[in-house]
């Protein structure tokens, strides 16, 4: 069975649907034309834009040829990716796929967080429990087996890749920490959150931990390069919640707000921990890129999908309460949507839907693999989850 596409690259000149979209056509004086193409930086803002109705999928074809048609690296990408997505039986589970080089990175977590204060370690081993998804370790895993696949290298991963995939687990569990401290929240992951358990200050100071735990194994990697990549990760994090406790008037600005803040809070660590791993075993620019920018469609679609079960899902399915950014009055794709009169949760499942088809049109550059195809497939398992 193929995935469930509905719409290709010539969505943009016969959906109806796109005119409740233009309103993010153009973020930072970049067109929408020139984001789709992919040609943003590495570096990321996290700025996205959607294509104008007035984008053919053939000039965008074009220009997406233009741009690979030499070295790069897979047979020559087509401008309607939808015809060219994989069956199902052909794809492998990513989760069964890197579950081999994720068997310990909870132990080893552990060990990254060692001390002799017991009140300390158990708060740190708290959400470490190896009951959680892992779900950007996985993603890590698979970008580092697809860029060694890519660049003829066989084997296991380098130690590097590995020691990224668990300062990315790190990371995102310090941020959430956090994140609990300052929305108030009393459940995550079906469990009672560290500060309802240990108290607010408690809870800082272990997140401040987990991160510096995750610092030190960052500068082991001993690569400069690396080092800087995943250090804009927990600058992004702060900007971005700064950015969640404001918002702007103007209707194109709220959303342009939104996706910024959404980049930098979920999708800058996957993107750019993606791109760390590509580093490691590749010297060539564009498939660092490429490994950010899958990274980041991902992230975002991620995203808006979890903001859409916040309206739709019950706190049993989500292990946190629903409605809890509407609670805090955080505006977010379906209610941006709705502000125009439309449909807000269709509409930002089918925004997603969008990120997930950047997605794969960045993936598919790389070489194949059955790593590279998995990554496909996540996108799929992004769109259908249900917690």
């Amino acid at each position: 069975m193929a995935l469930p596409w509905r719409h290709c690259w010539r969505w943009a000149t016969g959906s109806t649907r796109t005119n409740l979209l233009e309103t993010i056509c153009s973020f930072n004086g970049s067109s929408a034309t020139s984001l789709l193409r992919g040609t943003g930086t590495a570096t990321g803002s996290g700025n996205e834009g959607l294509s104008s109705r007035t984008v053919h999928a053939t000039s965008l074809g074009n220009s997406i040829l233009t741009r690979h048609k030499s070295k790069l690296l897979y047979p020559t990408p087509k401008p309607c990716y939808c015809k060219r997505i994989h069956s199902d039986a052909k794809l492998k589970d990513p989760f069964t796929l890197a579950q081999k080089d994720l068997n310990h990175l909870y132990d080893d977590i552990k060990k990254e967080l060692f001390v002799s204060k017991s009140e300390l370690k158990s708060i740190c081993d708290y959400y470490f429990d190896g009951k959680g998804k892992a779900f950007r370790p996985m993603i890590v895993v698979l970008m580092a087996r697809a860029c060694n696949s890519h660049s003829n290298r066989d084997g296991d991963l380098l130690p590097g890749q590995r020691s990224i995939a668990m300062i990315s687990e790190m990371i995102h569990t310090a941020s959430l920490v956090h994140d609990d401290v300052i929305d108030g929240s009393d459940k995550r992951r079906g469990k009672t959150t560290i500060n309802e358990v240990w108290g607010e200050r408690k809870a800082i100071l272990a997140g401040d931990f987990i991160l510096s735990a995750a610092s030190m194994a960052l500068a082991r990697i001993g690569n400069n390069t690396v080092v800087s990549v995943l250090s804009q990760v927990t600058e992004d994090l702060v900007r971005g919640e700064f950015m969640q406790l404001g918002s702007k008037e103007n209707e194109k600005e709220r959303f342009k707000h939104y996706l910024d803040k959404t980049f930098k809070k979920t999708a800058s660590l996957i993107a750019n921990s993606c791109k760390a791993v590509s580093i490691l075993v590749n010297s060539d620019p564009e498939v660092h890129e490429i490994a950010f920018q899958y990274g980041r469609n991902v992230g975002i679609a991620f995203q808006l999908v979890d903001d859409v079960l916040d309206f739709t899902a019950c706190a049993s399915q989500l292990g946190k309460p629903s409605a809890t950014d509407l609670k805090l009055g955080l505006a977010t794709g379906p209610v941006l949507f709705a502000c125009q009169q439309s449909e807000g949760v269709d509409q930002t499942n089918y925004l997603a839907q969008h990120y997930c088809q950047e997605a794969i049109r960045q993936i598919s550059l790389l070489r194949p693999s059955l790593e590279r195809d998995a990554l496909i497939r996540l996108t799929q398992m992004v769109l259908t989850r249900d917690k």
